[in-house]
């Protein structure tokens, strides 16, 4: 009779709106924290659109060219941003969140750039430019990228905080978007100077 009960019970718990939706809120934070989906980015993506069907200024130049063109460099972008989330959550040791790394991810894309899916989402946005053929994309990409350079320092210092050696290590190998990798050689004194690897 209590089993009959506590089934019941539970089935009416289940079924409880109320209780539906918040489990329903609670996946769908749990979802978003998991996806790199940078503000800075997304909304010059909308902002390019907006603008360019609003008031257009076309790009000059052949539209066959600024379509493939933009097509080739939304999906670099995309692909780009599979793999390091990919490679994140291979390396997560508990649930994984996003925002709340483990441990310094140094492999994959990581180890060309500190953050590779900011590049992700840069290529995906002036490629998004490009195809629509939208000079906008100028304003926007430009506005975007300055808003998301001030949050990768954010991210750096907190790095820093949570794993200070190894981060530091990390950064000196490593350049924060793009560039040569660098090696740290010991000099005669035996001080640590960086060399860069190409």
């Amino acid at each position: 009779m209590s089993f009959v009960r506590n089934r019941t019970s539970r089935i009416t718990a289940d079924a409880d709106p109320p209780l539906l939706v918040r489990r329903i809120a609670r996946r769908a934070v749990a979802v978003y924290e998991s996806l790199p989906l940078p503000a800075g980015s997304i909304l010059g993506i909308v902002g390019v659109l907006l603008l360019h069907r609003v008031h257009p200024v076309p790009i000059p130049g052949s539209r066959a060219v600024q379509r493939t063109a933009g097509c080739v460099l939304s999906v670099a972008g995309c692909a780009l941003n599979v793999w390091a989330l990919a490679e994140r959550r291979h390396h997560a040791s508990s649930r994984f969140r996003l925002e709340h790394p483990d441990s310094v991810v140094t492999t994959g894309p990581y180890a060309y750039s500190r953050h590779p899916m900011y590049l992700g989402w840069w290529l995906i946005h002036v490629g998004i430019g490009l195809w629509r053929g939208s000079a906008w994309i100028a304003a926007s990409a430009a506005v975007g990228v300055l808003a998301e350079h001030v949050l990768s320092v954010a991210e750096e210092r907190a790095l820093r905080s949570r794993f200070p050696s190894e981060y530091e290590r990390y950064a000196e190998r490593v350049p924060r978007y793009l560039g040569r990798r660098r090696r740290a050689a010991r000099t005669r004194r035996g001080r640590p100077q960086v060399r860069h690897v190409g």
